[in-house]
């Protein structure tokens, strides 16, 4: 009995199993993969180092394993190959002649597609795009009759057309400082509504050609799993059976809800507040997180009275204060009222509003609002499709659980995006998605990221990646920051701002960049240079002696490493 081990992993002290490829009974040639495995940067075959049967498997697909680990035990092969005869050169017209009938037919697969990828969202779109690329037969399946998903129909894409409204609303009023006076602007919300729609039809018409042109078959309707190979699609009362090899499942999340409130149509998620009939004289926003933010951005710049409560004792909880302060100093001049540390207790519809109580340091109060947003975050649709009834793991939140390569535990099945946690964001799914369709396609890759960025798109934007300074803290981590405020960015006094300010953190042994954030306008498109530092593993020289163009927002990432470096001109650091 020969044993097959894990050999010498180098650098590293474990690795994942990410696919086992035999089975007990297999017949296996020296040289045959065994397991693939999967580290941080790359994922690798196990080969056999022996002939013969394979007698068991120890691990599994999700296990760890190290150095010297067993991972089969495999019965050589002793004198059977000399008995095999050889076939003779009158054998070989015989069978030239079978290979030539059998291949007068097409192949015909035992699936009716190589992959079929549930939800069309930025995740599932850029998997099935990527998968048929690679030359798979793919279905893509989706409940709405629009590509996209909730980011391009009812999230990302229509809520930035109606913060950029916001912004021009806002611009209009402070442009006097600059000896331009407006008078005050005439709001049309139909006007607006059809603008944000009419963008929203021109990408979902532009990813439905897209699809077109792949071949991808798009169908709509919703999908049970009725095994690992198979799966029903229900529309409109019809019922569909359809087969794959493999499926990746990327059906997202939805607004989670608060179920003490009432059923009432004055109280709404962040849908809703996206397609409104009128604006409100006061609304409610129940979450100071990043889209609860947005929406009083939006919401105030329209003419609302707008009180946000958050359970917390901050705004936008778990990111480092520093950088949500500047936002929270211009959402109180632009807010009614911001109550931290505050719970929402009850709701009570009447003909007047909605009588809200809240409890804040043990004192109960409460307020008549015309509309209530609930924007208290986002859960995940992963158990909207029959998974752990054919055993794929997945917890109460509907979270499903995955490998470095999106598998599950059902070898056939995939995951990504929202449904396998967070950060719940529209460019991790799609990320995820392209990697997702590379392993289904065969294609030996892993998801090496180092830092997925986040982005609050208020006013000012507020902007992170990486580690934060508070995750620094709480790991006891021995770092190191540089922060250039922009009242010194020439750039940033031209159009009116001076709040904002750069942060770069760094490893203070190495002088590695480990992370960053920015806060201030268009922080959303400057911190993708701070990404692309930390991936490249950048220290501080790298991005200090980059050269960049003045005067720009952009070349405070530069003065942010001036100042950890103490090598910054445009600011006197007095000596220690």
């Amino acid at each position: 009995m020969a044993e097959i081990r894990i050999p010498d992993l180098g650098d590293f002290d474990e690795v994942v199993v990410v696919e086992v490829h035999v089975t007990e009974g297999d017949s296996i040639q020296e040289g045959d993969p065994i397991l693939t495995l999967e580290t941080e940067k790359a994922a690798m075959d196990l080969p056999s180092t022996v002939s013969g049967v394979v007698e068991n498997v120890v691990v599994g697909i999700g296990d760890k394993v190290s150095n010297g680990d067993l991972v089969s035990n495999v019965s050589p092969q002793t004198g059977q190959d000399s008995e095999i005869p050889m076939k003779s050169n009158d054998d070989e017209p015989e069978q030239q002649i079978e290979s030539s009938n059998a291949t007068d037919q097409p192949m015909q697969s035992e699936y009716d597609y190589d992959l079929i990828v549930l939800g069309a969202g930025p995740g599932g779109y850029a998997a099935a795009f990527r998968a048929s690329d690679l030359g798979l037969k793919v279905a893509l399946v989706d409940r709405n009759a629009d590509l996209g998903g909730v980011c391009l129909n009812v999230g990302c894409i229509p809520s930035k057309a109606f913060l950029h409204a916001a912004k021009i609303l806002d611009d209009s009023k402070e442009a006097e400082i600059s000896g331009i006076k407006f008078n005050e602007p005439e709001i049309d919300l139909s006007k607006m509504k059809s603008w944000k729609n009419n963008i929203i039809k021109g990408l979902t018409g532009g990813l439905k050609g897209l699809a077109q042109k792949r071949n991808v078959e798009v169908i709509q309707g919703t999908a049970t799993f009725l095994s690992k190979r198979e799966i029903e699609i229900i529309h409109e009362g019809k019922s569909k059976k359809m087969s794959s090899k493999q499926f990746i499942v990327a059906v997202g999340s939805e607004p989670a809800e608060l179920p003490f409130l009432p059923n009432d149509p004055r109280i709404i998620d962040s849908t809703g507040a996206l397609e409104p009939n009128e604006v409100p004289s006061n609304i409610l926003i129940i979450g100071g997180g990043i889209i609860g933010l947005e929406m009083s951005t939006i919401y105030s710049a329209l003419g609302s009275e707008v009180t946000i409560v958050e359970l917390t004792k901050d705004l936008m909880p778990g990111t480092d204060p520093d950088l949500v302060r500047p936002l929270e100093k211009i959402l109180k001049k632009k807010c009614k009222s911001i109550m931290k540390s505050t719970q929402v207790i009850s709701a009570e519809p009447s003909d007047q509003g909605i009588d809200v109580s809240f409890r804040q340091d043990d004192k109960e109060f409460s307020e008549i609002f015309q509309n209530i947003l609930v924007a208290v975050g986002r859960q995940s649709n992963g158990n909207l499709l029959g998974l752990d009834a054919i055993g794929v793991n997945i917890d109460e939140r509907g979270i499903i659980g995955v490998v470095q390569q999106f598998s599950t535990n059902v070898e056939s099945i995939f995951a990504i995006g929202d449904v396998i946690g967070d950060p719940m964001l529209a460019h991790k799914a799609s990320h995820e998605g392209k990697i997702a369709a590379e392993v289904v396609s065969g294609h030996k890759v892993t998801n090496d990221v180092r830092c997925i960025p986040s982005v609050a798109y208020t006013d000012p934007e507020v902007a992170w990646v990486g580690l934060s300074e508070e995750e620094c803290k709480a790991k006891g981590f021995d770092y190191g920051k540089g922060i250039f405020p922009w009242s010194a960015s020439g750039r940033s006094l031209t159009i009116g701002r001076n709040e904002g300010m750069t942060k770069l953190l760094f490893n203070k042994s190495t002088k590695k960049i480990i992370g960053g954030g920015i806060v201030g306008p268009n922080a959303g498109d400057l911190i993708a240079e701070i990404a692309l530092a930390i991936e490249m593993d950048c220290d501080v020289s790298d991005i200090a002696l980059t050269v960049h163009p003045h005067p720009t927002l952009s070349e405070t990432v530069a003065m942010a490493a001036e100042m950890f470096e103490g090598t910054i001109t445009d600011l006197y650091i007095k000596s220690p």
